[in-house]
């Protein structure tokens, strides 16, 4: 099922650009809270808690001053020098709290209330009265057994409710209620769960260790669209806030993400293209960016050297296939057209020339297949090679009479390079200085801190300084009429390159100097 969800989902997913992606992201993080608005639970909820909270702080201070000036209290305890102050929690959610009918007005009763209770009531009338006037609470007090003493339903009894039952308990308790009185006054007020309801909440009058009255404290909780009004300055500039962080991160990400990645992929269709060239990286691109442009000029180099490696390969090898070819078709059209008629000897040297061209094709193709193999090669894993075997095995192959290879080989730690690469490479270089009239040869080596340098050095006549930077390049010999296929360095520095070795050719007072740098196996 998983699987066929996917594969619905390619099949009809639309095609986004990069930008519409992350500014659709952005959107919806600046989008969450107005979803929070929207619903307006969250700040809703906190109205309502606000002025459960104020309740509570008011029936606090009345119910202490009540205890204190009830009659026969104790004397108030003297201040602990080290007292632990607790903020006494909230208890309504609107999401989870039950909403009660409206409020009855109590049940008649026939005993009387308790006159202490109806005396404290008297005495906290002024304190009562101013402090409703401010905070707009409807404030009833009972005595220990329920009866009203002050208030609405004077003489009636509440103890049925449950938030009266459990303050005569020692228990402050908050209810929600539904309001009678309720009237609508703004079109989008339905949006507000709590519009219609009013807060009650029950606190104990505690004397010594004895509930000795009640008081019950109502309210409507803040208006949620009067609250908003009210906040209004301060829900501007949140919201101005959240525009401007919005405009800034959308430029932050188009100028380090999307307009780098859009320049990009412009610049590869020029150079796939062939115009154009790799763009400058943009300074205020990611760094991740700023490694791609870095990656793709890399890449875009090399495609330019190998564009330029293969031209000048296909026009070298035309040009080195073009002359035996052209001898063999000649012999071959003399001998069709002249054949019966020539001389044995005439015809002996035709069949010569044709088979020496044949001979160098076939030299060339070869050496051709070995230089594309060493092109092809990779790096072997966990090569460590010593140097001693491969040149021991070199020297004992090609040293002979009249042509002598001193070794100069100190202990060294092993390389990261194949023998069989190490062997080409030398027998390659022992070759040309043979070739090229030399009678002495000097292999020496010298190690560094990553790698061991080795220098081969002959007594020839050396090499021409303008040779010396085409030496490398394939087809390029000073000894073409010799057989010479002027591949044999290229090779060898195509090998060499496959394990992050160098070869280069230096300036000698005599003969020639070549130096190889291995690197060291880790």
């Amino acid at each position: 099922m998983i699987t066929a969800a996917k594969e619905f989902l390619k099949r009809y997913w639309p095609r986004l650009r990069l930008r519409t992606i992350l500014l659709a992201v952005l959107l919806f993080a600046a989008a969450m809270p107005l979803f929070g608005g929207v619903f307006l639970r969250v700040y809703e909820n906190a109205l309502v808690r606000q002025t459960e909270a104020e309740l509570v702080a008011q029936g606090a201070a009345m119910a202490a001053v009540a205890s204190l000036e009830w009659p026969g209290a104790p004397p108030p305890a003297p201040t602990p020098k080290r007292r632990i102050y607790r903020q006494e929690a909230t208890e309504i959610d609107l999401g989870s709290t039950p909403i009660l009918a409206e409020r009855p007005r109590g049940h008649k009763t026939s005993r009387p209330a308790d006159p202490d209770a109806v005396a404290v009531a008297r005495r906290l009338e002024p304190v009562i009265a101013r402090t409703t006037t401010t905070t707009l609470a409807s404030v009833v007090m009972l005595d220990s057994r329920g009866i009203v003493v002050r208030g609405y339903g004077l003489g009636r009894d509440l103890s049925d409710l449950p938030e009266v039952h459990a303050a005569l308990r020692g228990r402050p308790a908050t209810t929600l209620r539904r309001r009678s009185e309720y009237d609508r006054r703004y079109a989008f007020e339905w949006l507000s769960r709590a519009s219609s309801i009013r807060l009650h909440h029950a606190r104990p009058i505690i004397v010594g260790n004895r509930v000795v009255g009640v008081l019950l404290m109502s309210r409507s909780p803040r208006a949620l669209f009067r609250g908003i009004y009210e906040d209004r300055g301060k829900m501007a500039l949140g919201a101005g806030v959240i525009v401007l962080t919005l405009i800034f991160l959308s430029g932050l990400v188009s100028r380090g993400v999307t307009r780098p990645i859009v320049a990009l992929s412009g610049a590869s269709a020029e150079v796939a293209a062939g115009r154009g060239a790799a763009p400058e990286t943009p300074t205020t691109a990611a760094i991740e960016i700023q490694e791609l442009y870095e990656n793709f000029r890399a890449m875009a180099e090399a495609i330019r050297r190998r564009s330029g490696y293969l031209r000048d390969f296909a026009a070298a090898v035309s040009h080195e296939f073009k002359t035996p070819l052209a001898g063999i078709g000649g012999a071959v059209e003399l001998l069709q057209d002249h054949g019966e008629t020539m001389k044995p000897e005439e015809r002996a040297r035709f069949l010569n020339n044709i088979g020496a061209d044949t001979n160098r094709l076939s030299q060339l193709v070869t050496r051709l297949l070995d230089l594309a193999r060493a092109d092809m090669a990779r790096p072997e894993a966990d090569v460590a090679a010593d140097l001693a075997a491969p040149i021991r095995r070199v020297v004992d192959g090609l040293e002979g009479e009249g042509f002598v290879i001193e070794v100069d080989l100190p202990p060294t730690d092993p390389v990261a390079v194949p023998e069989r690469t190490l062997e080409v490479v030398l027998t390659a270089l022992i070759e040309n200085s043979r070739q090229a009239g030399a009678s002495r040869v000097n292999i020496a080596a010298r190690a560094g801190d990553d790698a061991v340098v080795v220098t081969v050095s002959d007594n020839g006549p050396g090499i021409a300084e303008a040779d010396r930077a085409r030496l490398f390049e394939p087809f390029f010999t000073t000894r073409r009429e010799d057989g010479g296929t002027g591949l044999g360095l290229s090779i060898a520095r195509s090998l060499l390159a496959a394990s992050h070795a160098r070869i280069a050719a230096l300036e000698a007072p005599r003969g020639a100097l070549f130096e190889v740098t291995l690197p060291l196996a880790r």
